[in-house]
Parts: C-alpha cells; sequence; structure tokens
C-alpha cells in the first residue's frame, strides 16, 4: 500500500524550446506565445442579478454554491446579509481572485451566482480553455509568482487584477489547450484515485488501533478469563477478577496555581496529539492580563478536558513535560504509578466513544472533578495492567508505523501531481507526442 509508481509522462525533449521572457515559466515550447493575462481575460464588475445564489470561493472546489460547499463540509458559512446588491454576478466558467488566492490560486466557477464585492471576477476570452488555465492558476510555480508582485504583508494589500496583470501567461493554441487539460485529468485522476485507497487505508488501520486499545483496557489479554458485569455501558463485560473502584484511587485533583511564578512556565494545551506546548503570542495575540486561573503540570500528570464533550476533540492528555495550562481543563496527579499507562489507554477509549457521555450534566454539559473521582472504572491486577500496556505500546507501534508509511507515500503521491500539472501547463510535457 505504499508504492507510488505511476506511468512516467513523455518528455518533450524533441520539442524545440524558447525563453519565455518570465522568470516564473522558464523555458517553453517555440511554438507557444507568451501574453500579458489581459489579452486572455477582462475584469467583470456586473452587480449580482435578482435570483443569484450564492457562491463560496473555495481552494479546495472552486467557486460553488455555499449550500454545497456546506454539505461537502459538513458546517456552516456564516454569509453577510446586507449589501447584497453589492455582490458580484459570476457565469459558468469565470475566474474569481479571493482572499485566499495568494496561498491557493484563482478559483474557477463551477456554478452560477453572486460573490463578494471584494473579489474580482474575470471573464476568460475565446482563446481560453478553462480547463487549462484552471490548472496553471492553480500550479505552485503560477503561486509562487503572483506572491511576488508585492509585499502584501507590508503594503497592506488585496490581491487583485492589478497583480495578476503583472505574471504573464502561456498561450497554446486551444487545442493543444484542451489536448494538456485532457492529460491532466487523466493523469491525476489515477494518481487521485491511489491517493483515496491510501486514505481508507488509514482510516481501517485507525479503527484497529482504536479497537486494540479498546479490547485490552476491556477485556484484557487473557481470551479465557471469566467475565463479569462492568460499571457503566462503555466499558462493557471485564474480566472477573478486575476490580472496579472510584477513579480516585488513582487520581487526586492537582490545583497548583502558578500566578506571578508563570515565567517559569512554558504554555501546554490538549490537543489530538496529547498535551503539546504553545506559543503564548499565536495563543493569546497578547500577553494574558493575569495568571490566577493558570495551573502547574508536571510528567506524568494526567490533563482532562471534563466539558462540552460533544465538541471536544481530545478528553483526556498524559503530561511528558513542565508548564502550564488554562483553568479550563483539570490537571490530576497519578497517586498509583503502575496504573498510569493503563488509566491513560482506558481514558482514550472513552474519549473515543464519547464513552464519559452519561456524567456530563448541566448546559455546558460538565464533569465536575469531585463527581469525576467518584465515578467507578475497572482495575486490572497490577502484572495485569503491565501486560496490557506492554501488548497495547506494541501493538499500537506496528499500527503507527504503518500509517506514518502510507502518509508518507500520500505526500509523494501528491507531490507527484503538484509536478505533473506544473510541467504540463508550462509545456514540460508534450501531450502531442502522448497522443
Amino acid at each position: 500500500m505504499t508504492g507510488t509508481d505511476l506511468k512516467t509522462p513523455i518528455s518533450c525533449k524533441r520539442t524545440p524550446m524558447k525563453d519565455s521572457g518570465a522568470d516564473w515559466l522558464g523555458q517553453v515550447p517555440a511554438h507557444w506565445e507568451v501574453v500579458p493575462p489581459a489579452a486572455l481575460f477582462t475584469e467583470s464588475k456586473e452587480r449580482a442579478r435578482e435570483g443569484d445564489q450564492l457562491l463560496s470561493a473555495t481552494q479546495k472546489y472552486g467557486v460553488i454554491p455555499v449550500a454545497e460547499f456546506e454539505a461537502l463540509e459538513q458546517r456552516q458559512v456564516t454569509m453577510a446579509v446586507v449589501n447584497l446588491d453589492m455582490r458580484k454576478h459570476v457565469e459558468l466558467g469565470d475566474f474569481v481572485i479571493s482572499m485566499r488566492s495568494m496561498d491557493g490560486g484563482l478559483e474557477r466557477a463551477r456554478a452560477v451566482g453572486s460573490v463578494r464585492s471584494s473579489y474580482t471576477v474575470l471573464k476568460p476570452g475565446p482563446d481560453v480553455e478553462g480547463r487549462f488555465y484552471g490548472a496553471l492558476m492553480k500550479s505552485s510555480l503560477y503561486i509562487q509568482a503572483l506572491r511576488l508582485t508585492s509585499n502584501f504583508v507590508r503594503d497592506g494589500q488585496d490581491l487583485n487584477f492589478s497583480h495578476v496583470r503583472k505574471v504573464k501567461l502561456p498561450k497554446p493554441d486551444l487545442r493543444e489547450q484542451a489536448a494538456i487539460a485532457d492529460h491532466i485529468e487523466v493523469e491525476t485522476g489515477r494518481i487521485d484515485g491511489l491517493i483515496e485507497k491510501k486514505t481508507r487505508f488509514i482510516t481501517l488501520l485507525k479503527e484497529k488501533r482504536a479497537a486494540v486499545i479498546t479490547h485490552a483496557v476491556t477485556k484484557g489479554i487473557d481470551p479465557d478469563a471469566p467475565m463479569k458485569d462492568g460499571p457503566f455501558k462503555a466499558v462493557g463485560m471485564v474480566p472477573e477478577i478486575w476490580d472496579i473502584s472510584p477513579v480516585g484511587r488513582a487520581l487526586r485533583v492537582k490545583k497548583n496555581i502558578v500566578g506571578s511564578r508563570h515565567g517559569e512556565y512554558r504554555l501546554l494545551s490538549l490537543t489530538t496529539r496529547g498535551v503539546i506546548e504553545r506559543d503564548i503570542s499565536e495563543n493569546f495575540g497578547k500577553f494574558p492580563e493575569s495568571f490566577d486561573s493558570y495551573q502547574e503540570v508536571s510528567p506524568g500528570d494526567f490533563v482532562f478536558c471534563l466539558f462540552d464533550i460533544d465538541e471536544t476533540p481530545r478528553t483526556v492528555g498524559l503530561s511528558d513535560r513542565h508548564g502550564m495550562i488554562t483553568g479550563a481543563y483539570s490537571v490530576f496527579d497519578c497517586l498509583a504509578l503502575i496504573y498510569s499507562k493503563y488509566l491513560y489507554f482506558l481514558f482514550l477509549h472513552l474519549d473515543m466513544c464519547k464513552g464519559l457521555k452519561p456524567f456530563y450534566t448541566g448546559l455546558r454539559k460538565t464533569i465536575r472533578p469531585p463527581k469525576f473521582t467518584s465515578i467507578r472504572i475497572p482495575f486490572p491486577p497490577e502484572n495485569d495492567a503491565c501486560q496490557i500496556v506492554e501488548h497495547i505500546e506494541t501493538q499500537t507501534a506496528k499500527i503507527d508505523s504503518l500509517i506514518a508509511l502510507t502518509e508518507r507515500s500520500i505526500d509523494l503521491l501528491r507531490e507527484k501531481r503538484a509536478a505533473l500539472i506544473t510541467a504540463a501547463v508550462t509545456g514540460k510535457i508534450d501531450v502531442r507526442l502522448a497522443a
């Protein structure tokens, strides 16, 4: 599942080349023209028409209806409800310069409707095959060239047609534009198919990883062990010899406020990657006025997010570093170190299946620390707990290695995809020879 070999595109070594006169393009086929963008596109300032649907300019999908984008992303988009008459009309196939075009290139319209008034709408001329220029204007080389047209941060400018005008464009004839677009669609379709398969494989690996943890922390590793009812639904049946005791048997609330000593600590946060270090400036935008609610965290401490379980991506972390964390989290000492990693994996299982949901109360769906420490959970015998942890770490290490290899192969495929598009739209692949 990690191979990335694909058919190598045909080189254009037999195609005469010339200097394009544009640094970003380098050499192009001798029969191509290189022209100013104004020779291919005109700016449209037509206001939205009555009945125009609202469109969203997205890097991922192009310019599509807002409703379609929300359905694809499973989230709502906040849209302006005033000055809708100032929006700009867009036709199918138009190109849109948005706030994100400096990072992701220009977007091509997949539907008729209207976009924000701050966006620039470009209408393609008769010598434009939209698919060819759609690929060109999303290529990494073109995006880099756009960024060089101004110091946007220093000048405080938004990208607009005046910047796009500065980047000369290649102009093959329409037949070759279409042939290049066809070639890109075929080859990227093959790559995208491989990426999709590998992405599904990663999903299966992650499901297997979760299953390894779940089975080990609730059923142990002895398949013949007699079972009994567990303390609550998310735990299910547990081995008969396991004890059922309150969380407080192993974890104790820790509340060491850092206050004026904040300069001694790094800022920490609980994420899907565990307890990680954060940049204070990124977290606050400015230095906080008070650290009176910030708590000390030490290696071996448990950090829990005991609120808003439906929206929180991770509710537990086992810290491996010193630092401080906001009072929104609950920090616990581990009183029974031999159970430390077992408890981490148990709560990781409960996190994955939202198993603590029945214990959350109130509008904010919160578990207060005293109530949390009273929840009864399974405790294997100490020797069993050590064997369970060793089993989980051995099995998940193998799975994590496979996931890493597969993710790397996906990265390589994406790099190959981007390189193929760039080579095709700049004439480094002669699709006439490939035909």
